[in-house]
C-alpha cells in the first residue's frame, strides 16, 4: 500500500484539494485498495476547519465531494507514517523537513515535481483563483498516480 500525506500551510484549500482529487483518481483508476491518502498543514492556523469554501465549490464542480475534512497539523510521526509526503511549494517544503527534523529517506517532496512544468502550485488563498489551482492540483495528482503506478522502483509500506 502506497500512503501519501499532502500538505499545505493551512489544510484548507490545496492540500485537502490534492487529497480528495488523488483519491477520486485512485478510485476510478480501481486502486482504493492500494492507497491511503490524507492531507495535513504545517500551521496551526486553520486546525478544526472545515475544507474552505471556495475549494470545496471547486471540488464539487468536479463531482468530488470533501464533506467531514477538517484541517489538521502534520507530526514528525507522520513522516514514520507515510511513503511520500507532498508539499505544494517550497515554504511548505521548508517547514515539512522541520516539523520532522529533516528528510532522511527523501519523502518530502513537491507536488508539480511529478508534472513536466516543475513548480509550485498557485495559492487561492492569496490570489482568489481557484482555477488555476485546480489545474495545478489535478495536473499533479494525476502524474504522481502515473509515476506510482509505472514505476516498479516504488517501495511501499506494508
Amino acid at each position: 500500500m502506497v500512503r501519501i500525506l499532502f500538505v499545505c500551510h493551512g489544510n484548507i484549500c490545496r492540500s485537502p484539494m490534492a487529497e480528495f482529487v488523488m483519491k477520486d483518481l485512485v478510485h476510478k483508476a480501481g486502486r482504493d485498495e492500494d492507497f491511503h491518502i490524507e492531507s495535513a498543514a504545517t500551521s496551526t492556523e486553520e486546525i478544526g476547519n472545515e475544507v474552505y469554501p471556495p475549494a470545496r465549490r471547486k471540488l464539487a464542480e468536479h463531482n468530488i465531494s470533501c464533506k467531514g475534512k477538517t484541517a489538521r497539523q502534520m507530526t514528525r510521526h507522520d513522516y514514520e507514517r507515510f511513503d511520500l509526503l507532498v508539499g505544494m511549494d517550497s515554504w511548505n517544503i521548508r517547514n515539512m523537513k522541520v516539523i520532522c527534523g529533516g528528510d532522511p529517506d527523501d519523502k518530502i517532496r513537491l507536488l508539480l515535481d511529478f508534472t513536466n512544468r516543475r513548480g509550485e502550485v498557485s495559492d487561492p488563498w492569496y490570489t482568489g483563483d481557484f482555477e488555476a489551482t485546480w489545474r495545478d492540483v489535478s495536473e499533479g495528482c494525476m502524474c504522481l498516480l502515473k509515476s506510482l503506478t509505472d514505476s516498479p522502483s516504488v517501495r511501499y509500506n506494508n
